[in-house]
């Protein structure tokens, strides 16, 4: 299916693994030229250099404001200005029982997994009213809407997700930016791979083993019974940043083999 969007210009956080880069490659295919940021330099390199297409990487900290102005600078320069947005860096953050989470912790979590979405966006959304066609991608999560309380600060950061998202779409919906999110449940990412083998670590057993449990006991709504794939999440968020998703805007696609319990 061709999307439409060749020749548009993209930027995705948190592109050096899982579903960030994985949109990336996803756009790539279609033919956008796509902007990857992620903190680390060497690892972003690492992750775009077989990658197709036009792109560059550009190293920024999206907890800090000025960090963002150079990332949207650089890209603007080198690309030109963002028309897509495929937001999907984020950290689990503070884990743990909530009377045992500090304010640092929760303050680090909200930084990193809600103000740095803020901070982008209000960076190139600009750009995109002026041209009067832009996508905006959030990448939220099951728990903004199905909470777990041994991650409360990354359940309430996704929470906040849901909500900017649909508030965006309202405010700039009717210029042509669409805005939309979505939303996984236990993806094979860097960052699921680390629970993973710190509970299997901890109850003695192999990776697979501490996969299997987790699914048994943690997430029992998953009915394929296995992990997801970054490049099925890729899909989704491809298909909301194209011509093809031009009456869909703030809504929220959840790509979680039906995880989340409520319709």
């Amino acid at each position: 299916m061709d999307l439409g969007i060749a020749g548009r210009t993209a930027l995705v956080t948190g592109a050096d693994s899982g579903i960030g880069l994985a949109s990336a490659r996803a756009l790539l295919a279609e033919g956008v030229r796509v902007a990857l940021t992620d903190l680390d330099a060497a690892a972003l390199a690492e992750a775009a250099r077989d990658l197709p297409g036009e792109h560059v990487t550009v190293a920024a900290d999206l907890t800090a404001p000025a960090d963002v102005a150079r990332l949207h600078a650089e890209v603007v320069d080198r690309l030109g200005a963002p028309e897509i947005l495929v937001h999907a860096a984020g950290t689990t953050g503070a884990t743990g029982a909530f009377h045992d989470i500090d304010e640092e912790g929760w303050r680090t979590t909200l930084d990193t997994d809600f103000l740095a979405a803020v901070r982008v966006v209000r960076a190139v959304v600009g750009g995109m009213r002026e041209a009067g066609w832009g996508r905006i991608v959030l990448l939220a999560s099951e728990d903004g809407v199905q909470p777990y309380p041994d991650e409360l600060p990354y359940c309430a950061a996704k929470a906040a997700l849901l909500n900017l998202a649909k508030g965006l779409s309202k405010a700039y919906g009717p210029e042509g930016v669409l805005v939309n999110s979505v939303s996984p449940a236990f993806i094979a990412t860097p960052m699921t791979d680390v629970m993973m083998r710190q509970r299997a670590q901890e109850r003695g057993t192999g990776f697979e083993e501490a996969v299997a449990g987790f699914l048994a006991e943690e997430r029992p709504g998953i009915a394929l019974r296995r992990r997801g794939e970054a490049a099925e999440v890729a899909a989704v968020v491809a298909f909301l940043c194209s011509e093809r998703a031009s009456f869909v805007n703030g809504s929220d696609y959840r790509v979680d083999a039906g995880s989340v319990a409520t319709v």
